[in-house]
């Protein structure tokens, strides 16, 4: 059976500038998703429908109901905790 084990990222604190990040990656984790939904021949519909490929996400993350936008932003965030507990550093040009 499997058993997801992460990598415990809570002794993590980002700094406010990677904390900004976070909902800009965020979006574009929507956007990707999105992306290939849409290759994969899914379309916008008031509800999900995985025989007729329907989905009420199809819309941009702006308009998203903010339960989906945490969803995003945790996979965000945990993303750049990581990359922190892993010994990089993340810095802008």
């Amino acid at each position: 059976m499997y058993k997801p084990e992460p990598i415990d990222t809570k002794d993590i604190l980002l700094p406010e500038e990677l904390t900004v990040l976070t909902e800009k990656i965020a979006e574009n984790v929507h956007d990707v998703w999105a992306s290939g939904r849409i290759a994969e021949g899914w379309t916008y519909g008031s509800v999900k429908n995985a025989e007729k490929k329907t989905t009420p996400f199809l819309i941009p993350y702006g308009d998203l109901p903010e339960s989906e936008k945490e969803y995003d932003r945790n996979t965000a965030l945990e993303t750049l905790k990581l990359i922190i507990k892993l010994g990089y550093t993340i810095e802008k040009k």
